[in-house]
């Protein structure tokens, strides 16, 4: 059975302001092709279709264009919600989508219960674990714990226990949106920490044949069954050097993945970071190449110049980032604010704030405090879209 495995379409996202719904049409339109055109038996998206929870209506009307082409193509869709979606929202009219092949999995309750597709070998049980927010699945999912791994094991644990009943030879396919360990992030992901932990250990997901994760902006393998798709497009300059991806699988008929192949997305533009002296950058013939790309300039002149913006998109017509990193002593105190931020976690910069103010650490009780400050955040926010606030 032959699966296509995309995530994280982030439908209605922009770039450094630049809208991107054409290029997110260009994709699904590329999407359906490969369908189409490379005999896919199934879709699998697994979570982050929307960029926020409440999308503009043009994301909507994209997503909704999508749906009824791979109704129409007559291939099963199953779709899991991830952290930027409203499962909610999300999920309605799952059961009348169900009837014409796409089937939505938002609701923690219908974890144990597949979509179940057929082939010349026999049966193949396809689970959807949406994204699982721990603080508000925990008691419904029997966890022993807080936190993403003990509700990722208790749903496994469903997960398993189903399949234990199906007829021997049952292969499985379980779409999740998670950071699972050993996954390499991005600047584009949201933080999705609980406790000072945000990564689950692959082993998770033992005892099923192929786990299409989301999450993670970067197509990767953890192991030949464990992949994430990454997203279609680049969302930060930190994906400058993503090669943007969905994942062709093949399943055999003992369970194996007997083909794993990357196609290509479609490139709206490619990205180029920058970084030097304005002048050289200006002059130096090796950035011809970058004339049409999207580029972030860092510049390192020891002194500010003069209108570095208009002067760089004279010869870079798409300049969308400007940053400024003076070459100094690495002990110069007027490192700017944003250099020593940078691959930071809010958790790790309000430490360091109260370290700074109080010239002290926090021990562990105080860290548990503060970790828990920002967990009930989140969870509040989760809380109030679930319950149909704003």
């Amino acid at each position: 059975m032959r699966f296509l495995h995309t995530s994280d379409w982030h439908l209605g996202r922009s770039f450094h302001r630049v809208g991107l719904l054409k290029a997110q049409a260009a994709f699904l339109d590329h999407l359906v092709a490969t369908v189409r055109d490379r005999e896919v038996d199934a879709v699998l998206v697994a979570g982050d279709v929307y960029d926020r929870a409440v999308p503009p209506l043009p994301a909507v009307e994209l997503f909704d264009r999508a749906l009824h082409r791979l109704a129409e193509a007559g291939v099963p869709t199953v779709m899991i919600s991830g952290n930027h979606d409203s499962a909610r929202r999300l999920g309605v009219g799952a059961g009348l989508l169900g009837r014409a092949g796409i089937h939505l999995r938002t609701d923690p309750a219908g974890i144990g219960t597949p979509v179940v597709l057929t082939d010349a070998h026999g049966e193949v049980a396809l689970y959807g674990l949406p994204y699982l927010e721990p603080a508000l699945v925990r008691e419904q999912l029997g966890a022993a714990r807080s936190g993403h791994e003990a509700v990722l094991g208790a749903a496994m644990d469903r997960v398993r226990e189903d399949l234990a009943a199906r007829p021997p030879g049952t292969r499985s396919v379980v779409l999740a949106h998670a950071f699972v360990a050993g996954g390499a992030p991005s600047d584009s992901e949201r933080d999705i920490t609980v406790g000072g932990v945000a990564a689950v250990p692959a082993g998770v997901f033992d005892g099923v044949d192929y786990v299409a994760l989301g999450h993670l902006h970067g197509a990767q393998t953890l192991t030949p069954r464990v992949r994430y798709s990454g997203s279609p497009l680049a969302y930060s300059f930190s994906e400058a050097d993503h090669r943007k991806t969905m994942w062709l699988i093949d399943l055999g008929a003992d369970g194996e993945v007997t083909a794993a192949e990357r196609v290509d997305c479609p490139v709206p533009r490619p990205l180029a970071r920058l970084r030097g002296r304005l002048d050289d950058l200006l002059a130096d013939p090796a950035h011809d190449r970058h004339r049409d790309s999207w580029v972030e300039a860092t510049l390192t002149d020891a002194v500010r110049p003069h209108d570095p913006m208009a002067r760089l998109a004279e010869r870079f017509p798409h300049t969308l980032s400007l940053v400024f990193e003076p070459e100094r002593a690495d002990t110069d105190s007027l490192a700017s604010y944003a250099q020593r931020l940078r691959g930071r976690s809010d958790r790790q910069i309000a430490e360091d704030f109260v370290a700074h103010v109080r010239g002290d650490g926090l021990d562990t009780a105080e860290r548990a405090v503060l970790y828990g400050a920002f967990d009930d955040v989140r969870v509040d926010a989760a809380t109030t879209e679930r319950e149909g606030g704003r």
